[in-house]
């Protein structure tokens, strides 16, 4: 019985965990590329859902416009983020939390209300192909296809030359400008980058579900964390195409953990701290066997 139902929420769960592997590959970027903290993500996340809901539905933008427009939110937000650290010298990690909490205001004044309901008929899926939205496995199929296209796309950047600048500046900051290397903007390049895709995530979510919600982006933070976590500690992260693939990794493994959570009997509302447990054991289980605890930039 456990397993029959486990199986049944498999494609589902398949599907989310596509969508929020992009939360997570939006945290590895600051955390290992940068080697700096970012909680915008939390922020940046519902902010490409609510701005693709209010472009689509209360402007009747077209849904490719609307969704390249709530990624570019996201990018103002990491950036926005990223100046505060730059230029006001605030913690990294203090001033994602001031974006992210501003970013609140912002998704109920673009929406007028905490939520709004996102007919599939306005969707990019629907203008993509109407039976979409009527088959799991091609959702699947198209959200793997994306999230294999943007990984594949970062690890061209990556091995390009402001790629390599970008991973010079996390390395060693102080050691960048002796190279001719601006690491106040690709500072501001990674946080931008990082959560562009967060709030890609979250227009593609929303457009799923149909709805966004002011409150999405609670708790992404820490589902995405362990995502990594888990991803890294299955893949590795010794070679660049590694430390990409294991954010995708981690959240494919991790949300079917919750599913079979949810298949034992698990109530949703115990997920939240069992998820934090699972954080802090795996934060703590190097340390208790000897080995040195994954560096995480806070």
């Amino acid at each position: 019985m456990l397993m029959t139902v486990f199986l049944n929420l498999v494609p589902v769960t398949l599907v989310q965990s596509l969508v929020y592997a992009f939360v997570a590959l939006a945290i590895m970027i600051p955390f290992r590329t940068l080697s700096l903290p970012d909680l915008t993500v939390e922020g940046s996340f519902p902010l490409g859902g609510c701005i693709a809901a209010t472009l689509l539905v209360g402007m009747g933008v077209n849904p490719w416009v609307g969704t390249v427009l709530a990624v570019a939110a996201g990018v103002c937000a990491g950036i926005l983020t990223a100046l505060i650290h730059l230029h006001l010298k605030v913690p990294s990690l203090l001033a994602g939390i001031l974006v992210a909490t501003m970013i609140w205001s912002i998704d109920l004044r673009a929406m007028g209300a905490p939520n709004t309901a996102v007919p599939h008929d306005v969707s990019l899926y629907d203008a993509i192909s109407a039976d979409i939205l009527l088959n799991v496995w091609m959702q699947i199929a198209l959200f793997a296809t994306v999230v294999v296209a943007v990984c594949v796309g970062l690890l061209a950047f990556y091995r390009s030359e402001p790629g390599l600048s970008l991973r010079c500046v996390g390395a060693n900051a102080r050691l960048s400008p002796a190279l001719g290397i601006s690491s106040r903007f690709y500072v501001m390049l990674g946080f931008g980058l990082a959560n562009g895709l967060a709030a890609l995530g979250g227009a593609l979510l929303v457009q799923h579900q149909g709805y966004a919600d002011v409150t999405m982006g609670f708790g992404v933070l820490v589902n995405g964390l362990a995502a990594l976590i888990i991803g890294e500690a299955i893949v590795g992260r010794a070679t660049i195409a590694r430390q990409l693939s294991a954010p995708v990794v981690g959240s494919l493994i991790y949300y079917q953990l919750v599913s079979l959570g949810l298949s034992t009997g698990l109530h949703p509302s115990d997920l939240k701290f069992l998820t934090g447990g699972f954080v802090l054991v795996t934060l703590a289980l190097p340390l208790l066997t000897g080995r040195r605890r994954p560096e995480l930039g806070i």
